[in-house]
């Protein structure tokens, strides 16, 4: 496993972006029942126990790590932007745990039962390399046959079905949206203005297809357990599937 360290600058678009207040209302309609339903299919394959230790990656503001929380389980939250974290941190107690970090780097050795990366937090990155440690990053944070979820974006069916330009009116704010495939990444510019001042924003996923995504698994010593296409847990299909999440296992 790859352990050199990433280097973070400003530069990188989601350190803006995922810290902005916009972002959130952008994608209001993600809301806690969508993460509840998620969570209650992926309770029902795995049957989490109380004791089982959780490491949400990524976690955004939360929404995810609370609600597994409320169901009495042990979980950890590790998000790069210091906002969504102050605010996950209003929620935490003795069992619900959140910070500041990279998913780049190794947050704990051989810690966690679960890991969940969700709701395409993963593809940000501009190289094969941190790309490579994130992954590594994760199953080094797993205990031994400790099992790991990734939910992405299925590569496929969005570049297939991709709305070059929309508008969208939310909270009084008109979004205007731009998308393109362009070298490998789906790259989306979002422009605003509110009170006064102009915004545009630039998202940017690597298009990673599944055959990319077994190089990094073997790599970190993954095996796939299963694969689904969307968040009632139905099978993978490449052609029509809303999502592609992985589930792995951290080999022994």
């Amino acid at each position: 496993m790859n352990k050199e360290k990433p280097k973070t600058t400003s530069k990188e678009w989601y350190g803006s972006w995922f810290d902005s207040p916009y972002y959130h209302i952008l994608y209001e309609h993600r809301d806690e029942k969508e993460a509840q339903i998620f969570i209650n299919n992926l309770n029902s394959f795995f049957d989490f126990k109380q004791s089982d230790y959780i490491l949400d990656i990524a976690c955004g503001k939360g929404r995810h790590a609370i609600y597994l929380n409320s169901r009495g389980l042990d979980v950890v939250g590790i998000d790069l932007s210091p906002k969504n974290i102050a605010h996950a941190k209003s929620y935490e107690n003795n069992k619900l745990h959140f910070h500041v970090h990279d998913m780049r780097q190794v947050f704990r050795h051989e810690t966690f039962d679960y890991a969940l990366n969700l709701f395409t937090s993963f593809g940000y990155f501009d190289t094969e390399l941190e790309n490579e440690q994130a992954i590594c990053a994760a199953a080094i944070a797993l205990k031994n046959q400790g099992q790991l979820v990734i939910d992405f974006l299925n590569p496929y069916t969005v570049i297939d079905q991709l709305v070059p330009s929309e508008r969208k009116t939310l909270r009084g704010i008109d979004f205007e949206i731009n998308r393109r495939y362009s070298q490998g990444f789906i790259v989306k510019e979002i422009k605003f203005t509110d009170k006064g001042r102009h915004y545009l924003f630039t998202e940017r996923v690597k298009a990673i297809r599944k055959v990319a995504f077994m190089r990094y698994f073997i790599k970190a010593g993954l095996k796939l357990k299963a694969n689904f296409g969307d968040y009632q847990l139905n099978p993978y299909h490449w052609q029509s599937s809303e999502r592609m999440i992985f589930v792995l296992e951290k080999a022994q």
